[in-house]
């Protein structure tokens, strides 16, 4: 029978490194982090291998003093809390004291540090379970602190690392958000030798521009509100800028990062009635509260949070934000809102059937090629006649689709025009049809694609000249891993340079799409869910995504085949009622509810 018995110190540090430290942006985090709490005014990162080989953060800062180098990597040793009270109202980012122990647990580790005043620095050295005395070292008054090989002692954790793309750019993510959090203070981000990014000490929303790229400064709003003991500032994008993923959203609490349910909710309600359902928005936020009314000791990477008054706080988020949304349009012409006075539902007004079947009928295979010649109309068609005529053509032709069954084949009747790009109008036995027509052929994509998936036969369409875009690190390392999933999902993609993609082949029903936006949208897919689980738990959402960008768009002007082609193709393919968000994809207005409208038979 196995004894209790007390774990070895080393062996403890390795465990807690597993919680905190889980891949080199990990350590990043927590080193960055320190530097900011010692006071620095310029910090400088240098990476290797995307920070597998080696994270080197140089500040300013306050210094360690010489008898306090051991203690800084010292399991549960810090400067920042004493008592229970600091810990109820924290003010610094780390607190924990674990981070630098469970990083020198796990790597080679040199701490160097002056403090102002000092002769000189002193450092020590950490390789695993060896730990120097403090020597002598040059260096200007701040620490600097460079990890090497980390898991070099823990070959199994080291596995789980990727590439270095891929570890560099998750590197990268947690400097742009401590960049955002603290633009009072210089930074500079090297990899592999070169610089990434330098930035200036400046106001927030330079800082917020240098980071989310001018598009979106000049698609958003600066927020700037106060309650008791709250305060949110910073920029929200307006809705015209939403984005097919999340990769735009910050926000901080007490200037530190935070991903919390309770603000993600707030914040999509703000923006729900302006923005649509696969749409999110783009903001970089900061909320200011007590200390004392928010828990960050929920978990080991500090990413989460607690409210003392969550519905309060959720309250203030959900109004910042709706009011400044709103602001853009409070000045409207009297008719822009005014509600229709004779029924709360409002319907198109009847279209003006004419002109369109006028035009048309100008081709003598008109009819023929809408109805095909079993039911008569294919000589019918060359005949001159009048406008009218030709209007009651159509509506007889409705009719006798269906009179030998006896049933509405066609529930969707036959198409007589567009509105403005983004409608079909249709007419059928009972009255007027209607059909968001992108909605439409995006649930028939979608249920296509499925099918396709389903036995594995998902067409490719070679491209004749492949279309080329520009890719952030992230990007390219998911097209570098990820090659059997995009091949399975129809997509031929390669990788031009350490910043361009190229797509060679895409699945054959999207070959109209916008390939680059569409080749972006699944990357952001697999990065986001993992190749293995956007081809089987998250199928279908990611199928949905290309359905999305493959539908047909806005004032695209059909013809009247096409519609109509668009309509049969609605009857035969299932729960084409509903786009693949919810939204209905057509609906139907009777001739007696018409009649109403326009006060007939009073």
């Amino acid at each position: 029978m196995a004894t209790i018995k007390p774990l070895p110190e080393l062996l403890i540090n390795q465990i807690a490194a597993g919680e905190v430290i889980e891949r080199p942006a990990s350590a990043l985090k927590e080193i960055l982090e320190n530097s900011i709490d010692a006071g620095a005014g310029k910090i400088t990162v240098q990476l290797q291998q995307g920070g597998v080989k080696q994270i080197r953060v140089t500040d300013d800062g306050g210094g360690i003093a010489k008898d306090e180098l051991l203690l800084a990597l010292t399991r549960h040793s810090t400067s920042k809390i004493s008592t229970l009270d600091d810990l109820q109202r924290i003010n610094s980012l780390g607190f924990r004291g674990e981070a630098l122990a469970s990083i020198a647990a796990v790597s080679r580790l040199t701490l160097s540090s002056r403090q102002a005043g000092q002769d000189h620095a002193w450092q020590i050295q950490v390789d695993g379970a060896m730990m120097s005395q403090p020597i002598p070292a040059a260096l200007s008054t701040g620490t600097s602190l460079d990890v090497h090989d980390l898991y070099f002692n823990i070959p199994a954790r080291r596995k789980f690392l990727k590439s270095e793309a891929t570890e560099f750019a998750h590197c990268d993510e947690v400097f742009k958000r401590i960049a955002l959090s603290q633009p009072d203070i210089e930074l500079q981000l090297q990899h592999n030798g070169k610089v990434r990014r330098h930035l200036r000490a400046t106001g927030l929303e330079q800082r917020i521009t240098a980071i989310m790229g001018e598009e979106f400064a000049q698609a958003a709003i600066c927020i700037d509100e106060h309650s008791t003991g709250l305060t949110l500032q910073g920029m929200a994008a307006l809705p015209a800028y939403a984005r097919s993923t999340r990769d735009a959203q910050y926000f901080f609490v007490n200037s530190r990062f935070v991903s919390d349910k309770l603000i993600t909710h707030a914040l999509r309600e703000a923006y729900r009635d302006v923005l649509h359902l696969d749409r999110h928005p783009a903001f970089v936020l900061f909320l200011q509260i007590d200390p004392e009314a928010v828990d960050v000791n929920v978990h080991p990477t500090k990413i989460e949070v607690r409210f003392r008054e969550p519905r309060a706080l959720h309250q203030f988020i959900f109004h910042a934000v709706d009011k400044v949304l709103a602001s853009p349009n409070r000045e409207r012409k009297p008719d822009e809102s005014a509600e229709p006075a004779q029924s709360v539902r409002s319907y198109p007004s009847f279209p003006q059937f004419n002109k369109t079947v006028q035009r048309a009928a100008q081709s003598d295979g008109f009819y023929r090629t809408l109805f095909g010649s079993q039911n008569g109309f294919s000589s019918v068609a060359a005949v001159p006649m009048a406008v009218d005529n030709q209007v009651a053509l159509l509506e007889n032709a409705v009719h006798s689709e269906q009179s030998d069954s006896g049933q509405d084949t066609h529930p969707l009747g036959f198409a007589l025009g567009q509105l403005h790009g983004v409608y079909i109008l249709a007419q059928n036995t009972r009255g007027l049809v209607v059909v968001d027509m992108h909605a439409a052929h995006e649930r028939i994509m979608y249920e296509q694609l499925k099918q396709a998936l389903d036995i594995q036969h998902l067409a490719q369409q070679s491209l004749l000249i492949p279309v080329t875009f520009q890719a952030n690190e992230l990007e390219v390392a998911v097209v570098e891993e990820s090659q059997e999933a995009l091949q399975q999902l129809g997509f031929e993609m390669a990788v031009l340079s350490p910043n361009a993609l190229a797509v060679r082949g895409v699945p054959a029903v999207l070959q109209d799409a916008d390939i680059a936006q569409l080749a972006r949208a699944i990357l952001q897919e697999i990065r986001e869910y993992g190749a293995s689980q956007v081809l089987t738990v998250k199928r279908n959402e990611m199928l949905a995504t290309m359905a999305c960008h493959g539908a047909v768009r806005a004032n695209r002007q059909l013809t009247l085949s096409e519609m109509n082609a668009l309509l049969r193709k609605m009857e035969m393919t299932e729960r084409a009622e509903q786009c693949n968000h919810g939204r209905p994809t057509w609906f139907e207005t009777s001739l007696m509810e018409l009649d109403k409208l326009f006060m007939r038979g009073k």
